[in-house]
């Protein structure tokens, strides 16, 4: 029992308020379910193989797929993200995931480019993108197809930018619209310029070195099995993994 991963009594206290309401009969235990599925994400097992220190497999599994259906894995990282006050300048860059067989078919099915799953050079991958804290902390993520331009994620990015008053990025991003539209946010923008660019452009590089705390990030991130490699074909169920392992890694 003592060589198992368990929720502090903390830990409980902070996640508490972002769990969904228990109507009728009570939950079962959830620092005891929380934490058994804390260890499936991290080992990459099936879920029928998890100890039996934390309960039957279904009832983990089963409360896995129904919170993250609900979204409240990616409610809890993005609640408890918020309270950083790291902001005054963010990060963002992109790490590709391998797509495992069983989140991949060979045939075409119907939803399956809602998957954001595609054929590069390196066989099926999804793009994994982050935006990140001062201090490399995952403010928010999200995937697209792993064939998709940079160009496309910039796009959905300046959407939902989070306020501060600096942004990096590397080279992917080296558009003019992307930094007059990070500008046009009251944003300044610090991506250093391609070499195939006619006129040069500067960049902060002491300020821009700031951005392997995001690397770092992923590397971590990547110590857990289940993101590293994308077993789930759902997207939604994915997400709500790589949610769940940054909240333990930078947010409790």
């Amino acid at each position: 029992m003592s060589n198992l991963f368990w929720l502090a009594t903390e830990q409980m206290a902070r996640l508490q308020p972002f769990f969904p309401k228990s109507h009728g009969k009570p939950r079962v235990d959830d620092r005891r379910v929380l934490s058994g599925i804390i260890v499936v994400n991290r080992h990459g097992l099936r879920w029928c193989d998890a100890p039996k220190e934390y309960g039957p497999p279904n009832t983990l599994y089963n409360r896995w797929k129904r919170w993250s259906e609900k979204g409240v894995f990616a409610r809890i990282m993005e609640g408890l993200a918020a309270e950083s006050p790291e902001r005054q300048m963010i990060m963002i860059d992109a790490t590709y995931l391998k797509a495992h067989r069983t989140a991949t078919s060979l045939r075409l099915r119907e939803g399956g480019s809602s998957w954001l799953i595609g054929r590069t050079k390196g066989g099926m991958n999804t793009q994994l993108h982050a935006v990140t804290d001062t201090q490399g902390g995952p403010i928010r993520f999200f995937m697209i197809a792993g064939q998709a331009s940079d160009y496309t994620w910039a796009a959905i990015l300046l959407r939902s930018l989070p306020d501060a008053e600096w942004l990096l990025a590397d080279l992917g991003c080296d558009a003019d619209w992307i930094r007059e539209a990070f500008m046009d946010k009251g944003v300044k923008p610090c991506i250093p310029g391609r070499k195939s660019r006619a006129t040069p452009v500067k960049h902060n590089k002491r300020r821009y070195k700031r951005c392997n705390r995001i690397e770092i990030m992923f590397g971590r991130l990547k110590d857990q099995r289940r993101m590293v490699t994308r077993y789930d074909r759902c997207l939604k169920v994915f997400l709500s993994a790589i949610a769940l392992a940054a909240t333990v890694l930078f947010w409790l």
